[in-house]
């Protein structure tokens, strides 16, 4: 019965599925022909959405072979999301949430994202600023095989390590986009959406 029950939603979903995901892939490649800082903001907000919905972000970063900086906006992207809900979310989810969605997964935060979009909002403005920051004060580049990784296991910054190997901006850029940045403006457009009641507590708990 599981077996035929989940190759049935497969064959149901997996088209609508596969064609979404080949749709943020058409828009994503598009963006990286760009200019660098309109490139590192759109390339840095569709990964990271790409990131936190239930398609594979890495997949589609490898398919495209993204890399230079179109690699660096995107990791910024994934980073901005998932450190982001990490520190959004600590009120409620405590330092299980911290280290489940920053070390794991932003992709935790989708069945409250469906109750509430709005609490897409603070990591998806981070990503925005983020983005054009790797590309154009940084110049973060990335492998593909890290592009669409982020924070996850650390995958992103290494392989910034990897495609840069090493120097001071690197190591600052990975300090500031990966980590700080999204850290703390996400938690600043977070606080402004709670005051405005768009974001209540309880809004992004999780079940750990």
């Amino acid at each position: 019965v599981t077996i035929l029950a989940g190759v049935g939603l497969s064959a149901l979903l997996a088209p609508a599925i596969g064609t979404a995901a080949s749709a943020v892939g058409d828009v994503v490649k598009w963006a990286t022909v760009l200019q660098p800082f309109w490139m590192g903001m759109l390339v840095s907000v569709l990964v990271g959405i790409a990131l936190t919905l239930p398609i594979s972000s890495a997949a589609i970063c490898s398919v495209l072979g993204l890399t230079g900086l179109a690699g660096g906006a995107a990791v910024a992207g994934c980073c901005a999301n998932m450190v982001g809900f990490a520190v959004l979310s600590f009120r409620e989810n405590r330092w299980g949430g911290l280290v489940s969605q920053g070390l794991g997964t932003s992709m935790l935060q989708m069945g409250n994202i469906v109750r509430n979009p709005r609490i897409w909002i603070p990591p998806t403005l981070a990503s925005m600023i983020t983005g054009p920051i790797a590309t154009m004060v940084f110049h973060l580049e990335n492998i593909p095989a890290g592009s669409g990784m982020g924070t996850c296991g650390l995958v992103g910054p290494i392989g910034i390590y990897t495609a840069m190997g090493g120097g001071t901006s690197m190591w600052l850029g990975i300090l500031f986009v990966c980590f700080l940045l999204p850290a703390v403006l996400t938690f600043i457009f977070g606080e402004a959406l709670r005051k405005m009641g768009w974001i209540k507590d309880g809004d992004l708990k999780l079940d750990l």
